[in-house]
């Protein structure tokens, strides 16, 4: 679900029962039209962190839809707080995992489904970047990195904002010599050409080419992410 400059929002369909998630909840007028399109009737809202571009159409979409919202228990609208190991059985039988991934909030969740082999990592984790350091530090976004990095590698990453190209740009300053972040830009700048969007991504290419799942230890990714801020 597209809306915004740069900003995704995701839905979640589990056919053999037809129930429906969203992940976030930022303009409600862009979640109704996904929805319409693919006569989805909307059953819950997964929220990541409060920062208004995840939030600002959460009132609107409940009452649009009647859907139940559930996230950080420090966000206005949701009905179930959710906590870090929550584990919770959707649909069919689809399990979704709640892993805290604090950094650029404190209250950051990121949800992982084992069975769609999917990880919606909100403004943690995007296609070769992460998010910016606005209200934990870099040992904390350091760990919650290393938390989905030990994800299994073939997972699918749902980053919540197209901000590939730059964070390409700054990648390439970083490892210029790297084979697989060469071979991975060509890719990534046809797709771009082409209009269509660099999410989700392979955990298993982060993995090989994200300079800060690269990053050895968190002092390193604390001089990335500062030299991002910068770039």
């Amino acid at each position: 679900v597209p809306y915004g400059q740069d900003n995704y929002g995701f839905l979640i369909h589990e056919a053999a029962s037809g129930w429906t998630g969203a992940v976030d909840a930022g303009d409600a007028q862009a979640y109704e039209h996904a929805l319409a399109t693919h006569g989805w009737k909307l059953d819950q809202i997964f929220i990541t962190h409060h920062h208004g571009d995840h939030v600002a159409g959460l009132k609107g979409l409940k009452s649009a839809t009647g859907a139940e919202a559930l996230g950080p228990k420090t966000i206005a609208g949701v009905d179930q707080a959710l906590d870090p190991q929550d584990v919770l059985t959707l649909g069919d039988g689809v399990t979704l995992e709640v892993m805290a991934t604090p950094g650029h909030t404190l209250d950051m969740l990121n949800f992982y489904l084992p069975e769609a082999q999917a990880v919606f990592t909100g403004d943690t984790l995007f296609t070769l970047g992460c998010g910016r350091l606005f209200e934990g530090d870099a040992p904390l976004m350091w760990a919650s990195l290393q938390r989905l990095a030990a994800l299994p590698p073939e997972t699918e990453v749902f980053g919540a904002h197209e901000y590939t190209l730059a964070n390409l740009d700054f990648a390439l300053a970083q490892l210029p010599d790297l084979p697989a972040l060469q071979s991975r830009a060509e890719t990534l700048r046809r797709l771009h050409a082409t209009d269509q969007p660099t999410v989700p991504s392979l955990l298993s290419d982060e993995l090989a080419t994200n300079p800060f799942l690269l990053a050895k230890d968190a002092g390193e990714f604390a001089r990335l992410r500062a030299a991002k801020d910068t770039f």
